[in-house]
């Protein structure tokens, strides 16, 4: 099965978590870098600043810790509560998946793929 459900999770009237804010997280995990993340997300700097600050807004403390840049060069890393958002989200969409996989197959079976139906 191929088929897969991504959330979009209200965790309060401001607070909301999907897929594109926990592909940035995950991306600033792997690259330690806001822009770089961005780079590879096809985002604006700016747009992913204004994400992480929505994500820290609505849990009420930093989900990303930065470090200013300098001779070394900065950086960025999830804090413990970014880590938990995402293994928390993760969880949920695996869970969502595996719940509907009878009928993720009949979607699919309704699809052509390889020019057969």
């Amino acid at each position: 099965m191929s088929g897969m459900i991504r959330p979009r999770i209200y965790l309060g009237p401001d607070f909301m978590l999907g897929p594109g804010k926990i592909d940035l997280l995950k991306a600033v995990k792997d690259s330690g870098s806001i822009s770089a993340a961005a780079r590879q997300l096809s985002m604006s700097y700016k747009r992913a600043w204004m994400l992480l600050n929505t994500l820290n807004q609505g849990a009420g403390q930093p989900v990303v810790e930065v470090s200013q840049g300098g001779r070394g060069g900065g950086g960025a890393r999830l804090t413990a509560v970014g880590e938990a958002l995402v293994q928390g989200y993760e969880s949920i969409e695996k869970a969502c998946t595996q719940a509907a996989r009878s009928e993720l197959e009949a979607l699919l079976a309704l699809i052509k793929t390889d020019g057969k139906p």
